[in-house]
């Protein structure tokens, strides 16, 4: 029986099948790094500014400041409607080791429902770690007292303050004055219609009845804004411009509390209204009205002729 017989290598066969393998993947490298450097220089030269754009989209805001609503007068300069500080108890999550403790810490000094407390977590959970997080609201002034005194305990929460409209004449003239109110879908389609919905992004009410409504645009006043730099996290690292919002104007109603609380007494709980108008230009100088006539149309608070304060 014959042995099978071995082959002989040919190394030059191989050497040269090992270049050519060589040269294949040399050439197939150089096209990749040609085109890496070709997406590159596309990227950096030819895109810069649109991905620079892009950037500082991501690394600066337009953070809106709502400005200070404009007060109402009486012909004598009496205040009718007028903003009044409101004081919430809030907590920084961030700075706060252990929420739960510092809860119940709070609630020996101050009265924390469980359902106050919990609409607090709910929230917590939808807002950024360093940002302040509401548990009490519209505080009273003994509230803050006790608050302040033992705030040196509580690292990590404040008393923060906002403004909150105020009547001091309460019933007896809201169906002139009208109020204010949280804006509404409906209220936002009006503003988005009327090309109003940038000055109300910061602003949380808006007129919905009386003066209030009639001189919105003259009350509400012009939005400020800052730009800031923020982090990836959506932290502000810092401020880079300020522009500060303009107040609404000051209004001064032809209307003489004095004179309207002494119609509203002459009712005396009556159904009815009184109405007294002054004899030199018909302004309206007094109108009362009971509460249980709520069918009669408001449309004539227009006829209350106000005078811009400057």
């Amino acid at each position: 029986m014959l042995r099978k017989r071995s082959r002989f290598r040919d190394y030059q066969e191989e050497a040269r099948l090992y270049r050519s393998r060589a040269i294949f993947a040399f050439l197939g490298i150089i096209v990749l790094v040609g085109l890496l450097v070709a997406n590159l220089y596309n990227i950096q030269i030819n895109q810069y500014q649109d991905y620079k754009t892009r950037s500082n989209d991501n690394r600066i805001k337009v953070v809106p400041i709502a400005p200070n609503r404009g007060l109402i007068y009486d012909r004598n300069g009496k205040l009718l409607a007028e903003n009044r500080p409101v004081f919430s108890l809030e907590l920084t999550p961030e700075k706060i080791r252990d929420i739960d403790e510092t809860i119940t810490q709070l609630q020996s000094i101050l009265t924390i429902t469980p359902e106050q407390v919990a609409r607090f977590h709910k929230e917590r959970r939808h807002t950024r770690r360093f940002k302040s997080v509401p548990i009490l609201s519209q505080l009273t002034e003994e509230q803050v007292a006790k608050f302040s005194v033992q705030q040196h305990k509580f690292h990590g929460v404040a008393v923060n303050a906002s403004l909150k409209r105020y009547y001091p004449y309460g019933e007896v003239l809201t169906h002139v004055i009208g109020y204010v109110s949280r804006i509404n879908d409906k209220d936002m389609s009006r503003l988005i219609r009327e090309e109003k919905d940038a000055n109300y992004q910061a602003t949380r009410d808006i007129g919905k009845l009386g003066i209030e409504r009639y001189y919105e645009d003259l009350l509400h006043g012009t939005a400020g804004y800052q730009e800031v730099e923020v982090n990836s996290r959506g932290r502000i690292i810092r401020t880079l411009k300020y522009v500060p919002p303009e107040p609404g104007k000051d209004i001064v109603l032809n209307l003489d509390i004095d004179l309207q609380l002494y119609t509203h007494k002459l009712l005396d709980g009556r159904r009815g209204s009184a109405i007294v108008l002054d004899p030199n230009d018909n302004g309206v100088l007094a109108w009362s009205l009971v509460r249980a006539m709520t069918q009669m149309r408001l449309s004539t608070v227009s006829q209350v002729k106000p005078i811009p304060h400057y």
